[in-house]
């Protein structure tokens, strides 16, 4: 038996409900098997049974050395219920055809599907009589299928296998962007801060110093002192600025991917090119829209979003729509919109929370016409 830890599970949970779906095609052995009698009809059970451990088995064995015998053993009980008992049971060698395409070793795999073929024929040349009065060309059509989906199986696992790889060496490379990002930025505030703090340090304890001996001169400092900090105040909002802020337009594009993963249909229309908008204010604005789109796919249970964008000369408003159940009365005191609304109010923003149809989230902001050049500009 194979070991397990904690509860006892009949397939392993990561395959989902495709173990429990083969299990239909037993539905004909066990038809064959109800018309036997005596020892025929034990023994019939009895293999029947070994063949369904066997099964369960073999996806908890992947990877380890009792997956052969495992699948020998299957394989020989495929063999011996088609010669001694119903030539139709070949069809049973649709279970080990699943398993020989989980081989990954390309000698493993055609061993593997050597050893399965000549189990699949020893039976046919055993009826083979029956067979040529009963249509030999619809069984060898039926086995060539068989023997050819190995194929397709260990070609999908080796692309599924390929993707995981890939989504760990994206995520990996995605790590490795965000602590260079963090090195950059401790080495940016270091080289930038660092020598002006020190710098500050020393004209403040010559100052103190000086206020009770040299005033004049100490005024003089300390006016030096205010110049310099000026500087490092400017050296930092410029570093800061170089620091990536969240733009509408890719919140935009998020917006389709994470909604149209939760099933649910996106429409965008209105003005979409907003990059004229102040960096601040399209910042705050693109958190509040990535905060109501991640309502909509928690709470709406709806199938179908509009994201209206409209610019005027003073203002500046996002209006998003669902087609789902509206807000709930916990949903309306989260912290979400909250969070939201006090966004808004940094830069005199207001939010409107309708739900009458769905829910319908409107967000505006006034847009200064000097303050929109400034933004073009900077």
């Amino acid at each position: 038996m194979v070991e397990t830890t904690g509860k006892f599970e009949i397939f392993p949970k990561r395959y989902g409900f495709f173990p429990y779906v083969f299990l239909i095609y037993l539905a004909m052995p066990i038809f064959f098997m109800a018309q036997e009698t005596g020892v025929r009809f034990i023994i019939g059970v009895v293999m029947i049974l070994l063949f369904l451990l066997t099964y369960r088995q073999l996806y908890f064995s992947f990877e380890r050395r009792s997956f052969v015998y495992w699948l020998i053993l299957q394989i020989g009980i495929i063999l011996f219920l088609a010669t001694f008992y119903n030539i139709n049971l070949v069809f049973l060698g649709f279970f080990p055809a699943n398993f020989i395409g989980w081989f990954k070793n390309k000698k493993s795999f055609y061993t593997a599907l050597s050893f399965f073929t000549i189990a699949i024929i020893i039976p046919v040349f055993v009826h083979l009589d029956f067979l040529l009065d009963n249509g030999l060309h619809f069984v060898i059509i039926f086995i060539l299928i068989m023997l050819l989906s190995p194929f397709g199986i260990r070609s999908m696992n080796s692309r599924m296998e390929l993707e995981q790889q890939l989504d760990a060496a994206n995520q990996r490379i995605e790590e490795l962007v965000k602590r260079e990002e963090r090195m950059r930025i401790a080495r940016d505030l270091h080289d930038t801060l660092g020598h002006t703090l020190s710098l500050l340090t020393l004209k403040a304890q010559l100052v103190s110093k000086l206020t009770t001996k040299d005033a004049e001169r100490a005024k003089l400092e300390a006016e030096e002192m205010e110049r310099t900090s000026r500087s490092a105040l400017s050296q930092v909002r410029e570093l800061v600025s170089d620091m990536r802020s969240v733009t509408i337009a890719e919140v935009l594009v998020e917006a389709e991917e994470i909604l149209q993963a939760a099933g649910i249909t996106l429409e965008i229309n209105g003005e979409t090119n907003m990059a004229n908008i102040p960096s601040v204010s399209q910042n705050i604005l693109s958190l509040c829209l990535r905060e109501s789109i991640t309502n909509v796919v928690r709470h709406s249970k709806a199938t179908h979003c509009v994201i209206h964008l409209e610019q005027n000369e003073g203002d500046v408003t996002i209006t998003v729509q669902d087609d789902g159940i509206g807000m709930t009365k916990r949903a309306t005191s989260g912290n979400g919109l909250k969070g939201m609304k006090e966004r808004l109010d940094l830069i005199d923003g207001k939010m409107k929370v309708l739900g009458e149809k769905g829910t319908k989230l409107v967000l505006s902001i006034p847009i200064i016409v000097q303050e929109r050049k400034e933004g073009a500009l900077s």
